[in-house]
């Protein structure tokens, strides 16, 4: 079974620093999950619980999800506090409970969460699928947002998974 994962689209992350497409990749994020809704699949939330680093505390206004972004009954929620979405959570017994083997991954930052969720998902031999076009990050110091994440559309793609198969993909393959 599949599901998709919506990684750190809160507000106090917004709200620090401008991220790249941040219009466009929360309204591509919401049209493939009332895909995923409508074929009963699950979608999953995943927020950063900041509370070593003295921010979005959980409960607190910056660490809800982003208001622009359509929640469902029905969704599931981790909470994390580390990059990787696995570390120390409830994720793998979550995705064993609900039967998933095939990620879709979405979210912020590209270079941060993002990134470590897919590595972290390969050497557990999911199956992950990144949708390239949904997931952000700001511009750092040596590098442009946009560049960022063109670079590790371009890293995952060439990543040599354990068991599990790794693939890009545009929005707009999701039917």
């Amino acid at each position: 079974m599949e599901t998709l994962l919506i990684i750190d689209m809160q507000i106090g992350l917004f709200r620090v620093s401008k991220r790249y497409d941040e219009i466009g990749v929360v309204r591509r994020i919401n049209k493939i999950a009332e895909i995923f809704r409508k074929n009963k699949k699950p979608v999953i939330f995943i927020q950063h619980d900041g509370t070593k680093e003295n921010y979005l505390h959980t409960g607190t206004e910056d660490w809800k999800i982003l208001p622009e972004l359509r929640q469902d009954k029905y969704d599931l929620y981790v909470e994390k506090e580390a990059n990787d979405s696995f570390y120390r959570t409830n994720m793998s017994t979550l995705l064993e409970s609900c039967k998933i083997d095939h990620l879709y991954i979405t979210g912020s930052a590209t270079d941060f969460c993002v990134n470590a969720t897919v590595h972290s998902a390969l050497v557990k031999d999911f199956n992950v699928t990144i949708i390239e076009d949904c997931h952000t990050t700001a511009d750092r110091p040596n590098m442009k947002a946009e560049e960022n994440i063109k670079f590790h559309n371009w890293l995952w793609g060439n990543l040599t998974p354990t068991n599990g198969k790794i693939r890009i993909i545009n929005s707009n393959d999701i039917k």
